[in-house]
C-alpha cells in the first residue's frame, strides 16, 4: 500500500490554480524528487501533503497507518528562523511535538538523532551561532523526531556550498537506505536524477511522474536539464 496517494488533485495559490489534475503515489522506501520551474506548485503541493493547504478538488490519502502529524518536515528557513535563540537540543526535541513535557523515550529519540547526524557535541550550542550546514542537520534531526516513515524536504541545500550540500545529500541518502521514505523539492535536477528513484515534474499540470532513469531520457527531462529551472517569479 502506498504511503501517500494523490488523485486528480487541484490546488490554488493566491487565488490561482497552482496544481491541476495531479495523480501520483509515494511508496514505502521511495525517494521522490519534485522538480519544476519557479511557480510550478511544488511548495503548494508540500503544504497540501502536510495538511496545511486544502485541495480545491481531488484527494490525498495516507496508507500504512501514516498520519499527517507523523510526517517529518524540513522547510525552507526564513532569516528570522535562522536567528532562533535556542540550544541545538531544544530545537531537536521540539520535533517530538510534546513540548514542554518530553517523555524519557522522546529524549532518547532526540539523543539518537543528534548522534546519527553528528550533533551530540553541539547539543548545548546556540542554534543561531551554527553554520548553515549545521543548522540544516539540526532541522533534519528535528524532523526525524517526528517520524520513522516519511520525510518532506523543501529545498534542503539552498544557500549551502557544494561540499556541505554533498554531505547533506549523503545523509539523506543514508536515511533512505535505512528505510525512511523521502520526498524532496529541489531545483538541483542533476542531484534529483542521480539520487532519486522517482521524479515528479510539475508545471501546473504534471509533465512527468515515473522512474528517474526514464525522466533522464524523456523530452521534458532532457529539455529541463539543458536549460535549468526558470528564474524569477514567486514560488507557488
Amino acid at each position: 500500500m502506498a504511503l501517500i496517494s494523490c488523485r486528480d488533485l487541484c490546488l490554488a495559490y493566491e487565488g490561482k490554480i497552482a496544481v491541476d489534475r495531479l495523480s501520483f503515489d509515494v511508496s514505502p522506501g521511495d525517494y521522490l524528487c519534485i522538480v519544476g520551474e519557479n511557480g510550478s506548485g511544488k511548495s503548494t503541493l508540500i503544504r497540501a501533503l502536510l495538511g496545511l493547504k486544502k485541495p480545491r478538488s481531488g484527494s490525498i490519502q495516507y496508507g500504512d497507518g501514516l498520519k499527517q502529524s507523523e510526517i517529518g518536515y524540513l522547510p525552507q528557513q526564513t532569516p528570522a528562523q535562522k536567528d532562533f535563540p535556542a540550544s541545538v537540543r531544544e530545537v531537536v526535541l521540539s520535533g517530538c511535538r510534546a513540548a514542554p513535557f518530553y517523555s524519557a523515550s522522546e529524549k532518547r529519540r532526540a539523543a539518537e538523532n543528534m548522534e546519527k547526524l553528528g550533533l551530540t557535541e553541539l547539543k548545548k550550542a546556540c542554534y543561531r551561532e551554527l553554520s548553515g550546514g549545521q543548522q540544516q542537520r539540526v532541522l533534519l534531526a528535528r524532523a526525524l523526531c517526528a517520524t520513522r516513515k516519511l520525510l518532506l524536504l523543501d529545498e534542503p541545500v539552498t544557500g549551502l556550498d557544494p561540499a556541505v550540500s554533498a554531505e547533506l545529500y549523503r545523509i539523506i541518502r543514508d536515511l533512505n537506505e535505512e528505510g525512511v521514505t523521502v520526498v524532496m523539492v529541489t531545483h538541483d535536477v542533476d542531484c534529483a536524477i542521480e539520487r532519486a528513484r522517482t521524479i515528479l515534474h510539475l508545471r501546473t499540470v504534471p509533465l512527468f511522474w515515473g522512474r528517474a532513469e526514464d525522466y533522464r531520457e524523456s523530452e521534458i527531462g532532457r529539455s529541463f536539464m539543458a536549460s535549468g529551472p526558470e528564474k524569477g517569479g514567486d514560488e507557488a
